[in-house]
């Protein structure tokens, strides 16, 4: 690990991550205005939104596991040009099969920079310093969705849906040129030829390591509940206050891990911080058992889960020392909160439909606890 950290660099390829995370935000935000161009998708429309998720449970090991052997600058400036291309092609707004096709390409674009992009922020980093710029790291999706709240819905409202599509186009071809022109490769790479034997392998090699596969274990339970809490508490919020909390909630997450999470993290280590963010959301769920909808336990609950976001990115250098073994790390990360945001909000929904709001809390709160608990476990593995 380096002496000192290359801030510049490190700001710039969050800056790529928000394009990653743009790549979901550009769709999600202009969902409801994209039925009169496809009017008769019927529910296939929803696979625009999914799709890149879907990519991302089936093969995000295998982006960490590739990404490590074909190195990382490279997969990185691949991935920022094939998403700007896919951007323009969007932009023409072509039949549904190829939106969806291109929507694929985009999947692994998105695999390769969330698993490039930490990885490298990493090695750029100094070990004082990799618990803010992992933490910072953390915050890309949180903050790409309200810049695009607050900037793109203005942009389509203004120029159109094709003008979000090319303004991501111009973002991610931005800084593939920048990156290009200033990002070193890391000399680290996995060694070994590609192959299926050797992939299938190195799966087994990497959800058997409590220290590879800690992390996403851990983020599992996480993305399970934090998309599917902001889907169905809005409506035990009251009136007054919903779109204030809702809008708030996210934002908190960011500040808290930015701020708190940061300072924690020079006291204790980064897996920790992440048990202490279980309970402390845990300890919210139950505030909202005894109060549904209170605004100041919606927003505790946000606190505790921003120290799982920023800690759990935090916790993959802490635990893995080579960038190898980080970038299998983080496509476990991605594989797992994949996994996790697309199965946490139709089971809560379900459970909300035949328990009520007690029995959608409690499931949420035996979720978190799995969390910490799935830690601990991962924990004595390490230790002995």
């Amino acid at each position: 690990m380096t002496q000192h950290t290359n801030f510049p660099l490190v700001f710039i390829l969050w800056g790529a991550g928000l394009g990653a995370a743009g790549q979901y935000a550009k769709i999600s935000v202009i969902f409801d205005q994209l039925g009169p161009f496809y009017p008769d998708a019927g529910v296939a429309l929803g696979f625009i939104v999914s799709l890149v998720g879907f990519v991302g449970i089936l093969l995000g090991v295998f982006a960490g596991l590739v990404v490590a052997r074909i190195r990382y600058r490279r997969a990185m400036l691949w991935a920022l040009c094939a998403g700007a291309t896919m951007s323009l092609f969007q932009a023409t707004l072509p039949a549904l099969p190829l939106m969806l096709a291109s929507r694929v390409v985009e999947g692994m674009s998105h695999l390769a920079i969330v698993v490039a992009a930490p990885t490298l922020i990493a090695g750029l980093s100094a070990a004082r310093h990799t618990g803010f710029t992992l933490t910072l790291w953390s915050t890309f999706f949180g903050v790409a969705f309200t810049l695009l709240v607050a900037l793109g819905l203005p942009l389509v409202a203004a120029y159109g849906v094709p003008a979000l599509f090319i303004a991501h186009a111009i973002w991610m071809a931005v800084f593939a040129i920048v990156l290009k022109q200033f990002l070193s490769p890391i000399q680290d790479r996995a060694e070994g030829a590609l192959s299926l034997r050797g992939l299938l392998f190195d799966h087994l090699t990497i959800y058997r390591s409590p220290r590879i596969a800690a992390p996403g274990a851990g983020w599992l339970f996480y993305t399970f509940c934090f998309l599917a809490i902001l889907t169905v508490l809005p409506p035990y919020i009251a009136p007054e206050w919903r779109a204030w909390v809702i809008g708030a909630m996210p934002l908190v997450s960011i500040a808290v891990s930015m701020t708190l999470g940061v300072l924690a993290l020079r006291m204790i280590s980064a897996v920790q911080l992440t048990q202490v963010g279980f309970v402390c959301s845990v300890a919210a769920l139950i505030w909202l058992l005894m109060a549904p909808g209170l605004p100041a336990a919606c927003l505790g609950l946000a606190a505790g889960l921003g120290l799982v976001q920023g800690a759990t990115f935090a916790s993959i250098p802490q635990l893995n020392s080579t960038s190898t073994t980080q970038a299998q790390a983080y496509g476990a990360l991605a594989q797992t909160g994949n996994l996790g945001n697309t199965i946490g909000t139709p089971a809560l929904l379900a459970i909300l439909g035949v328990a009520g709001y007690a029995g959608m809390i409690w499931t949420a709160i035996f979720v978190l606890m799995g969390g910490f608990f799935v830690h601990a476990w991962m924990a004595m593995r390490r230790r002995h």
